[in-house]
């Protein structure tokens, strides 16, 4: 774990341009129904996701790889401005939610210690959105890790979710 607050590191950061109003994104970024059609990187399926969608309130998912094997994801959420922003924290966790810690499952994970994870939602106009998730770990090794890699995978598969949800509305 990195010591430094995050101020004088560069942090993981992933933007994408979607062609979809703002409601639509958070929409599918906040709903567990979608959640699960693109939480984990290409190829990876998630059979579990409960979010409690609130202040204080917790969130379990598993992402399965092609090879059936599971890695399960937890959290907290700790400020959240609806269509705007969320801050939450995210950890590794066994499937009941307990935290564990990467190298236990054999992976590279430098996280800043005191770091959230941000999200925020900007309304474009035209029919656009713009998201911008902050990691929670350097971007150096977010890149070494391939981590930068699996966020625009699974940015892929939400452009792909909210194609679906236009074609539906």
């Amino acid at each position: 774990m990195t010591k430094d607050t995050g101020k004088n590191v560069e942090r993981m950061t992933i933007t994408r341009v979607f062609d979809a109003p703002r409601e639509l994104v958070w929409k599918a970024w906040t709903d567990p129904k979608y959640v699960m059609q693109w939480w984990g990187p290409k190829g990876f399926t998630a059979p579990v996701c409960k979010m409690d969608f609130r202040v204080r309130g917790k969130f379990l998912c598993c992402m399965k790889s092609p090879d059936g094997q599971e890695f399960w994801n937890a959290g907290e959420y700790h400020e959240i401005i609806p269509y705007e922003k969320i801050v939450s924290t995210m950890y590794f966790a066994d499937a009941k939610g307990n935290k564990i810690e990467p190298e236990h499952l054999d992976i590279e994970h430098e996280a800043i210690e005191g770091a959230y994870d941000v999200t925020l939602f900007e309304d474009l106009g035209n029919g656009q959105t713009k998201l911008t998730f902050i990691g929670n770990e350097p971007m150096e090794s977010a890149k070494e890790s391939g981590q930068v890699e699996g966020w625009n995978q699974i940015l892929d598969k939400i452009a792909a979710v909210l194609a679906g949800l236009k074609r539906a509305s």
